[in-house]
């Protein structure tokens, strides 16, 4: 049983006001050699601040911010763009969603995974995992600047007070809580997760849970104590990828490329109570502006599945025309497309989310990864490819 009880309600009228939240690329660990440093074995700052998650503006939605047209006043005059990650052409596409036209490219670090919008929304960070760095981007003119060396960024998450940021490190098999601003290394935290790849929260913000691709299973960490408190093995040969958490809080759905579908976690007892299958390859999970559906992408076969949130169910599937290779992306801030990368096809696919119709299929780099659609709604990021609150 996990040793969280608390109802969601409660655990939103406890919470305080969201703190501003600055950001900065000045930050170092010293310079990037593509040699994996030794995790750190104790604190490298000043201790820990009290934990304070923003309420949340609805206790029964955890995605009510993130509705078409509400902006946050950080990002209202950024250009819409939408950042892909070329992982093996090592460079970022720019793409204008209005016209979908690649209207910029520009080299990042070796082998770029997710662009991720910071804590505060004012930076995107390109995740150069075997780069050892992050490159930052000024949304406001949709050009990099000057990398900041991390080791072994896979992915990147921020704690939901704002106060830390966490880098994945997928093949080091930790999660490296770092100042959310400078980057600079705060704790290390070993996980018993080979492949370490994707996380969500809990309604709360306490308590988060991974997928650990090439173990089979998730584990569930304590935020706030920055520690594994639970381990959940699913059936062989699973490999999880994605994982969502539903607008009521109460399921974390957990996309499996190997099971074809998406397990469902209860979010309270940390425990599996259901499977919904969708196609070959389920590996991207994104809520609808409306928190009634959850889109799946179906990489193998080149679909979207859409599950219904109340029915728990496959209500629609989208089968792109001509195949294709969707994996990583997000849904544009009015709520009308989906977007997604190509990973195998070099090109970016631009779905309707009334109907499920290709919009554009447009040409990038090689591997396109986890794109970022910016700007979304929602007043704070708490990473990935646009997890907002």
């Amino acid at each position: 049983m996990s040793p969280r009880q608390l109802p969601i309600a409660c655990a939103a009228l406890s919470a305080l006001l969201l703190a501003g939240c600055g950001s900065s690329s000045s930050g170092t660990e010293g310079t990037s050699t593509g040699v994996a440093a030794a995790p750190p074995t104790e604190t490298l700052q000043a201790p820990q601040p009290k934990y304070r998650v923003p309420p949340l503006l609805n206790p029964h939605d955890v995605y009510a911010a993130d509705r078409p047209g509400m902006l946050s006043p950080v990002v209202r005059s950024f250009p819409e763009r939408v950042y892909v990650p070329n992982s093996e052409s090592n460079t970022v596409s720019v793409i204008d969603p209005h016209s979908f036209k690649v209207i910029d490219e520009f080299p990042v670090g070796a082998l770029p995974q997710h662009v991720v919008p910071s804590y505060d929304l004012k930076t995107l960070w390109v995740a150069n995992d075997e780069g050892n760095s992050l490159t930052p981007i000024d949304p406001a003119t949709g050009k990099p600047g000057n990398p900041v060396p991390v080791t072994d960024p896979y992915n990147l998450y921020f704690t939901p007070d704002g106060h830390y940021a966490i880098v994945v490190a997928e093949r080091l098999e930790r999660l490296d809580f770092r100042d959310a601003h400078s980057m600079r290394m705060h704790h290390s935290l070993h996980l018993p997760c080979p492949g370490v790849d994707h996380m969500d929260f809990t309604a709360d913000g306490r308590y988060a849970v991974a997928s650990c691709e090439f173990g089979s299973k998730l584990v569930e960490v304590d935020v706030e104590g920055e520690k594994v408190v639970g381990s959940l093995t699913l059936p062989e040969g699973s490999m999880p990828q994605d994982v969502k958490l539903s607008p009521d809080g109460s399921v974390f759905y957990v996309a499996d490329m190997m099971a074809n579908g998406v397990w469902l976690i209860d979010a309270h007892s940390f425990k599996r109570i259901g499977f919904i299958p969708t196609g070959a390859g389920a590996h991207g999970l994104y809520a609808s502006r409306d928190s009634r559906d959850l889109y799946v992408s179906n990489r193998d076969e080149g679909s979207i599945s859409v599950i219904s949130f109340a029915q728990r169910k496959v209500v629609e599937t989208w089968v792109l025309p001509g195949g294709g290779s969707p994996d990583m992306g997000g849904v544009s801030a009015d709520g009308k497309v989906l977007w997604l990368s190509g990973r195998y096809n070099a090109e970016v696919y631009a779905i309707s989310t009334k109907d499920g119709t290709l919009l554009a299929r447009i040409p990038v780099g090689n591997g396109p990864h986890g794109l970022c659609v910016y700007p979304q709604p929602g007043r704070y990021s708490l990473g990935h490819t646009g997890v907002f609150r």
